[in-house]
């Protein structure tokens, strides 16, 4: 091996040989620029225990596996597919000789599920750990286990620029932590606030300001192609009205480029020039891009986000990290003193997380949960450094046996092993497969590149028909699709055959059973809304072509909560749909609010959208009972016949379970009845009761006895009784509000009793509502001793010229109660208590 130039990685070289040599693994951090990704697999070459073994790097992007593997070749002074060579879903570059392979995270997934013992390899290096992709978590995960049971002589390293790098140690049974100092340069970090606005034109005019003044090339950080193509425009704008060098170069870089305009971008300018390139975070680790030391950094990444109760993933826009941030602002530093330009205020650097969420947290978890169905290992039972969340987890098992991949036990099916031979999402490897049947093959890979790699370009109508256009008439945006579908033509020994477009609708079907869409009734003002068969709902953009369709099956949404936008699909027929998705005929028991009472019918439905209905005529009587009593809960209480007698009785048995709670009283709240409404209800309900009208005669009061039970039902009225014998004799009813039992009596009729009753021996005393002889409140009290010493007097002044002929003594304790009212009339004058 030639001599290598010295890098500031070669200080943590010999420990870090050493602990691979003893213990087969190791955790190396290393900042930007130390060398990590070039020198640790170089130095591994000569390992005694390496043998004939291939070394294999992880990374997790194929632009940095290519240009990783020819840095390697060119320190080597060979070219890739010698000692050093790639290999990535698109491409390839080794040869019989090559012993260092750098791979894309997903290439090792399908390896070990080939072979778990991975036969001919030495060492497998996770390069950028610190990405948290779900592809090397889930490597990670299965690694472990292979060593464990298969290959205890396997090396494993798992390199990083930030890392919680302890917690990756622990998980590898305590490996050793080797940190490497680094050689970065200086950067001077400056900040501006863009203020309100689109983004694009201020970061154009940061850019050019820069490199009028500044030399050297340039980096942008956006976050997505979008951005980027806007920015350009805006940049080019500039330089028509020369507010650019004219030696400046403009160069994008994201993943859906071609791998012949990713290499431009990243290629040294020629001699003379400068150049901007203008990427996403494709661009923060394992680059160098020659001649870089000025970093402007919008500050923002486009991240999937999935949803497991929808089963939909969107891209959010969100604030990168800080440990992101610091990559990003360390590309300035590579090959000498730099500037980093950070487009938002230094007093919001604090408010940003420190590391960027792990793509497990919020992934689609189908390609996952397929993957460990074929391995056999569930995923409760493998390492990890974040588990699989289960809720994702399980909506993706759900997802699989779906589509026909795993059995009712979870395991995989002949169907959901032929899937897993493909490098796709499940939903797209099951409909390249099942486009045989269509002779359709070459069309279904092409739609599957399409969804792969993106829409190209964004915008426009939603039909996918348009997009494959662009395929058959070789747009330039449509390379890279194409390149993603070659190797699956190949596999396939397919050919397209153009005239088939109008099967796209049939395919899709095929990977989106759950969006399949049918058309809304009405709704003639504003886009055309849909009903997915998923239960979301949909529209789609005002005035989109596919308006005049019935039926979709939309491929792309975007959106969160209520009705997602529909931004690829096809047009499908209903009997396609009922075909491809076959329809369920179910009986449908339920409550009908608006009937007030059970309706049963025989429903045919294709996911939540319903084809069709006809009356059940010999419902499930179980069924209607409890359909009755779930409408009765959604009803509430106030629907139930509630007599005088029986609302009376609930509130008597709600005082004595407040004031007795030891005695066992039943609690008769609301929530409490509606809960219970079996066990109270359900006996004393008519046998074939389906609406509210049907309990015209239902006695509650009975039930709530029965709810009381023996003993405590004999001692209700004597607890709590429902009537009080007044000082006249006269029997009164006893209320009992949630403020105390409340007896509401003429002020004469309580003459001669020193005390007012009182409930429960005498622990709770009755609230005596006092009244006028006309009936109007004049004093509510619990203490009529205390009444009658105090304020009965003043009562007594105001009252005896009102009512002159009712007796208003001066000792009412002592005198004779009575219920005379005759011949008494109140002065026409307001009366006051």
């Amino acid at each position: 091996m030639p001599e290598l130039p010295p890098l500031p990685v070669d200080a943590a070289l010999p420990p870090l040989l050493e602990a691979l040599e003893t213990q087969g693994r190791a955790v190396l951090t290393a900042p930007p620029g130390a060398g990590k990704t070039t020198k640790v697999p170089l130095a591994l070459l000569d390992a005694p225990w390496r043998g004939e073994g291939t070394i294999l790097m992880l990374e997790p992007r194929r632009l940095a596996a290519r240009a990783s593997a020819r840095r390697m070749a060119a320190l080597l002074g060979e070219t890739p597919g010698e000692t050093v060579g790639w290999r990535t879903r698109l491409d390839r570059a080794v040869g019989p000789g090559t012993r260092v392979e750098v791979i894309t995270e997903g290439l090792l997934t399908r390896r070990l599920l080939a072979d778990p013992a991975l036969p001919g390899v030495a060492a497998v290096i996770l390069d950028e750990f610190h990405e948290r992709s779900l592809a090397a978590d889930q490597a990670l995960a299965l690694l472990l286990e292979a060593r464990a049971v298969l290959r205890p002589d396997l090396r494993l390293l798992v390199m990083s620029a930030t890392l919680e790098a302890a917690r990756v140690a622990a998980l590898l049974d305590d490996a050793p932590l080797i940190d490497s100092p680094g050689r970065a340069f200086p950067v001077e970090t400056r900040h501006l606030d863009p203020g309100p606005g689109r983004l694009e034109p201020a970061l154009a005019s940061a850019i050019a300001d820069l490199m009028e003044s500044e030399p050297g090339s340039l980096l942008a950080f956006l976050p997505g192609a979008a951005e980027i193509r806007r920015t350009e425009a805006a940049l080019t704008d500039l330089a028509k009205r020369r507010r650019l060098p004219p030696e400046v170069d403009i160069r994008p870089l994201y993943g859906a480029l071609s791998p012949a305009a990713q290499d431009a971008a990243i290629a040294p300018p020629p001699a003379g020039r400068r150049k901007i390139v203008l990427a996403t975070s494709i661009a923060e680790t394992s680059l160098t891009i020659e001649g870089v030391r000025l970093v402007v950094d919008a500050g923002l990444a486009r991240r999937p986000a999935f949803d497991p109760a929808s089963g939909l993933t969107r891209l959010v826009t969100v604030p990168v990290s800080r440990a992101a941030a610091d990559q990003r602002r360390g590309r300035a530093g590579r090959t000498e003193p730099g500037l980093c330009l950070r487009l938002w205020p230094a007093a919001r650097d604090g408010a940003r997380p420190a590391f960027d969420p792990p793509e497990m947290a919020e992934a689609d978890l189908a390609p996952l949960a397929l993957d460990l169905a074929l391995w056999g290992t569930p995923a409760e039972d493998l390492a990890w450094l974040d588990p699989p969340p289960p809720g994702a987890l399980a909506a993706a098992r759900d997802l699989l046996t779906e589509l026909g991949a795993l059995d009712s036990q979870g395991r995989p099916t002949t169907h959901g092993r032929a899937l897993g031979g493909w490098p796709l999402h499940p939903r797209l490897a099951h409909m390249v497969v099942g486009a045989r049947e269509m002779n359709a093959e070459g069309l279904a890979c092409l739609l599957a590149a399409l969804l792969e790699e993106r829409d190209p370009p964004p915008g426009g109508p939603a039909d996918i028909t348009r997009r494959l256009a662009l395929l058959r008439d070789n747009h330039p945006s449509a390379q890279a699709i194409q390149a993603t579908a070659r190797p699956w033509l190949k596999r396939l020994k397919a050919k397209v055959d153009w005239g088939q477009m109008e099967l796209a609708g049939r395919l899709l079907a095929l990977a989106y059973p759950d969006r399949i869409a049918r058309r809304r009734p009405g709704g003639t003002d504003g886009p055309a809304r849909w009903l997915l068969s998923g239960g979301k709902g949909a529209r789609l953009a005002e005035g989109d072509p596919l308006e005049t369709h019935d039926w979709l099956v939309a491929a792309n949404l975007e959106g969160g909560s209520g009705d997602v936008r529909i931004r690829l699909a096809a047009p499908l027929s209903r009997a396609d749909a009922e075909a491809l998705a076959p329809p369920d005929e179910t009986p449908v028991i339920a409550w009908d609010a608006a009937k007030g009472a059970v309706t049963a019918h025989r429903e045919r439905r294709l996911g939540a959208i319903v084809l069709g209905r006809r009356p059940l005529p010999d419902p499930d009587p179980e069924a209607v009972r409890a359909a009755f009593l779930d409408g009765l809960r959604s009803a509430g209480l106030k629907a139930l016949p509630w007599s005088k007698s029986a609302s009376h009785l609930r509130d008597r048995l709600a005082f004595l379970a407040a004031h007795q709670p030891e005695a066992g009283w039943p609690d008769v709240s609301d929530g409490a009845l509606l809960d219970s409404l079996e066990d109270w209800l359900g006996p004393f309900l008519p046998a074939q009761a389906r609406a509210l009208a049907d309990l015209a005669g239902l006695d509650l009061a009975a039930a709530l006895k029965a709810r009381v039970g023996w003993p405590l039902a004999g001692d209700v009225d004597a607890q709590a009784p429902p009537h009080v014998t007044l000082p006249t004799g006269r029997e009164a009813r006893l209320d009992y509000p949630p403020e105390g039992p409340t007896l509401a009596v003429k002020l004469q009729e309580m003459f001669g009793a020193a005390q007012g009753p009182a409930l429960l021996d005498g622990r709770v005393p009755v609230r005596l509502a006092l009244l006028s002889p006309a009936g109007r409140p004049l004093q509510v009290t619990t203490d009529l001793a205390g009444f009658w010493k105090g304020s009965y007097a003043q009562v007594r002044g105001e009252m005896r010229g009102r009512y002159p002929k009712h007796p208003w003594p001066e000792n009412p304790a002592t005198a004779a109660p009575t219920r005379r009212t005759k011949g008494a009339l109140p002065r026409p004058r307001p009366e006051q208590s």
